[in-house]
């Protein structure tokens, strides 16, 4: 039967067996001793180095400057300059031996050269004086008829263009549209008439008007009433503007029973109705029912020798519900015996083209600035009305 024997005690003058720590503090210390033995530790400082090379980089572009120094060479360039007045000198001679030869042509020159400042003197002239000509006399009359045959074409089958439009063409005085002369528009004034007629079968007796012109110099506004007794029986009402073209009318509109009203709608070249009637073509110079007289009295005043008696100014006219081209011819000078005095005013007359046309006569005074003083429309159906100035036109007026 085995016995159990315990362990023997190591002899007390003996070293025992190290722990695991001693074993480890063994090790850190000889891997310390050689990394200072290797010099190792200065490749452990990391941030040196990177603050070194930004400060080389900037280093490098302020570098850049020096290379202005190269210069120098150019200075050893230099005396390389010094050797070309040495090849100047014999060039020298040689550019006074050219000369010489070329005076003997000059004189050959000299016979052509006589001819050709002869030419071009007499030239010049006879092109000026042919401009002044032309442009003086051929070009109005040319833009004049031009527009008038445009008007008519564009009138089509209201019936209000003129007839024998190849005739109007050579005649120069006839069919000017409004707006290709100048103009003298009146200032603000207000004519006072006394309105007779017919209407049915009843005369038209106790009517007054009143034609109210207001004008800026940029915008104007026109408005003629017929009243009777303290109503009114009708209006007319014309805004707008004046512009190169004299008035230019933006709005039109008649009052009876009710508004009926035409736009210029110019941005769009059209005249659109408040009936809902189709629009039409807008044409230069279209002026309205109302602001018509004005512009044909503003044309008489800008140039009078332009329009004699017979002469025709065709004007594209607007009305609440329709438009078309009317046709003016200009007579003789009158003598007109109204309520506000004596007055010679010159007669513009619109004729019916039309079945239901209707005929236009209009007065003008030249003496004061071509104003209407005197208003007659006359109706298909015999029907009319006679509008004569009847309070005296201010002294201002006259010319």
């Amino acid at each position: 039967m085995s016995t159990l024997v315990a362990p023997t005690s190591l002899p007390p003058g003996l070293p025992g067996r190290p722990s695991w720590r001693v074993l480890a503090g063994l090790t850190l210390a000889v891997a310390l001793v050689h990394v200072l033995v290797l010099g190792l530790a200065p490749t452990a400082m990391g941030p040196e180095p990177s603050p070194l090379a930004n400060k080389f980089i900037t280093r490098t572009i302020v570098i850049a400057p020096p290379t202005s120094d190269k210069p120098a060479a150019p200075a050893a360039t230099a005396p390389v300059e010094a050797k070309p007045p040495a090849a100047v000198k014999p060039r020298r001679p040689r550019a006074p031996s050219v000369p010489r030869p070329k005076p003997v042509p000059p004189p050959e020159a000299t016979t052509p050269e006589p001819d050709a400042p002869t030419a071009p003197p007499p030239e010049t002239p006879d092109l000026t004086a042919q401009a002044a000509t032309d442009s003086g006399a051929k070009p109005p009359e040319a833009a004049a008829s031009a527009p008038a045959g445009a008007a008519a074409a564009a009138a089509g089958d209201t019936g209000d263009s003129p007839p024998g439009a190849t005739a109007g063409a050579a005649n120069p005085a006839s069919g000017n549209i409004v707006g290709t002369q100048s103009l003298r528009i009146p200032g603000s004034v207000t004519l006072d008439f006394t309105a007779t007629g017919q209407d049915g079968a009843s005369p038209m007796q106790g009517v007054f008007g009143e034609l109210v012109w207001l004008q800026d110099g940029s915008r104007y506004d026109a408005r003629l009433t017929l009243k009777l007794l303290f109503s009114t029986i009708r209006s007319q009402h014309s805004t707008g503007r004046i512009g190169p073209s004299g008035i230019e009318p933006e709005r039109y509109s008649e009052s009876r029973k009710a508004e009926v009203a035409s736009h210029f709608v110019r941005d769009q070249g059209q005249v659109i109705f408040s009936n809902n009637a189709p629009p039409v073509p807008l044409l230069a110079g279209a002026q309205d029912r109302l602001s018509v007289m004005m512009q044909l009295g503003g044309l008489l005043a800008g140039d009078p020798g332009r329009y004699p008696a017979g002469s025709k100014i065709s004007v594209q006219t607007v009305g609440p519900r329709d438009a078309g081209v009317w046709v003016f011819v200009v007579g003789e000078e009158e003598k007109l015996s109204l309520p506000a005095g004596e007055y010679t005013a010159r007669k513009l007359t619109r004729s019916p083209r039309q079945e239901f046309d209707s005929k236009l006569e209009l007065w003008l005074a030249p003496g004061y600035g071509y104003l209407p003083v005197r208003i007659k429309q006359t109706e298909p159906n015999g029907n009319f009305a006679d509008a004569q100035l009847r309070k005296s036109l201010p002294e201002g007026l006259a010319n």
